[in-house]
């Protein structure tokens, strides 16, 4: 009798339980634990349509510049996807990538490295370097290219024209693409893609940055895959601003974007 009252007890528990409430145990999980999450801002933007807390999932950014966090706090607060920076240039290498990197898989946050485009340095060479840092890992979701100007840089101020800058792009991408298998991001902001004439250069998911309104009221029609919304939020085991970003779409169709991107 009391083996039967055990079986009932585990059958119960078992009928209750949803697939989103199990934890996942690999960054290839498509599980979102908070829809549509609506995170404390420490310098918010009044949103008069579009707002981002209207999308079902979000994510971060991190570079070294973020440490010790709690990722699975992050999590459970609504944190989904997270991209991290890995290489800039030819010879830079994060140093806290490896870190963010394995504790965003073991925290069962799907996870993308990212590169920082230096335009002194030949598009192949970068590409090189990026392979040689970021690890083949079939789990993870596609590299990522981040073009943007960098005024402040104290060793390149170069700016090329348009011409040229979309054929490093696409170097860098062909070969980066070639070796992990996966068709690459790229991220930009808004001056950077008008200046370069970015609206024709297509083929490719984008990862758009537009903090003072939605993109499409900033890059009009153009397709976007993640948009970026603030670089000043506030995330549970995350200490000080953080960048966060939603996927342009449902829960299902994330769940399908990973199935054909994390494998």
């Amino acid at each position: 009798m009391r083996r039967f009252a055990v079986l009932i007890t585990l059958m119960l528990l078992g009928a209750c339980s949803t697939v989103e409430d199990l934890t996942p145990s690999s960054s290839s999980a498509a599980t979102v634990v908070v829809r549509a999450p609506r995170f404390a801002d420490s310098d918010p933007h009044e949103w008069d349509s579009g707002a981002p807390w209207s999308y079902a999932v979000h994510g971060t950014d991190v570079s070294k510049y973020q440490t010790s966090i709690d990722w699975p706090a992050a999590r459970a607060s609504g944190i989904s996807f997270a991209f991290i920076k890995a290489t800039e240039g030819g010879d830079r290498f994060d140093e806290a990538f490896n870190e963010h990197w394995s504790r965003t898989k073991a925290s069962g946050i799907p996870r993308a490295a990212y590169h920082f485009f230096y335009f002194c340095t030949p598009a192949a060479t970068q590409a090189r370097w990026f392979i040689q840092n970021v690890p083949k890992d079939s789990s993870a979701m596609p590299p990522v290219l981040d073009m943007e100007w960098n005024p402040k840089s104290p060793t390149c101020k170069l700016r090329p024209d348009p011409a040229t800058v979309r054929s490093e792009m696409s170097t860098f991408l062909e070969i980066v693409e070639k070796h992990y298998g996966k068709k690459p991001i790229i991220y930009t902001s808004l001056d950077f893609f008008e200046d370069n004439g970015l609206s024709g250069f297509r083929g490719y998911p984008y990862w758009l940055r537009s903090v003072a309104g939605h993109p499409r009221q900033k890059y009009g029609s153009h397709p976007f895959t993640f948009w970026q919304y603030t670089g000043t939020g506030v995330v549970p085991g995350m200490a000080g601003n953080a960048d966060i970003n939603v996927f342009n779409g449902s829960e299902a169709a994330w769940k399908k974007w990973l199935r054909q991107n994390t494998r």
